[in-house]
């Protein structure tokens, strides 16, 4: 299993929208940065994410679970662009905050620290650990 960071602006789609679409899920659509979308292509059925919100609150608010694999985006007909669809797992107890992270010796080298523009990325199983762990699961 693999483990993944999804970031989304929670005006354009939040937890809330994600959890709304119950076990079906949704498509991961509309992400048009080549590094994000082969980090899609990777990911397997069962992996595991982080959901994100960027902009104002910049935390991590739950756990999402791959349920379709890598494949066309739905909302282009542009070849080049492939999404997966994902699955809202559970919340986090306590939302884990870029900051906190920052401060977190133990995540200095993860993606969300050192490229935080990149709106799929992929966590380590040691990343994924201290992140459930500040998030007190």
């Amino acid at each position: 299993m693999a483990y993944w960071l999804f970031k989304s602006e929670p005006s354009t789609w939040s937890w809330d929208d994600q959890l709304a679409k119950g076990d079906a899920g949704e498509e991961w659509d509309g992400v048009r940065n080549y590094q994000a979308r082969n980090n899609m292509r990777l990911m397997k059925i069962g992996d595991l994410g982080l959901f994100y919100h960027s902009q104002s609150e910049k935390a991590c608010v739950g756990i999402v679970g791959v349920c379709a694999e890598s494949h066309p985006d739905s909302t282009t007909d542009d070849e080049r662009w492939d999404c997966v669809d994902i699955r809202a797992v559970e919340p986090l107890k306590s939302p884990v905050t870029l900051a906190m992270c920052k401060a977190e010796p133990a995540l200095e080298n993860m993606a969300l620290v050192k490229n935080t523009r990149l709106s799929v990325q992929p966590v380590t199983a040691d990343e994924w650990a201290v992140i459930l762990r500040l998030a007190n699961r």
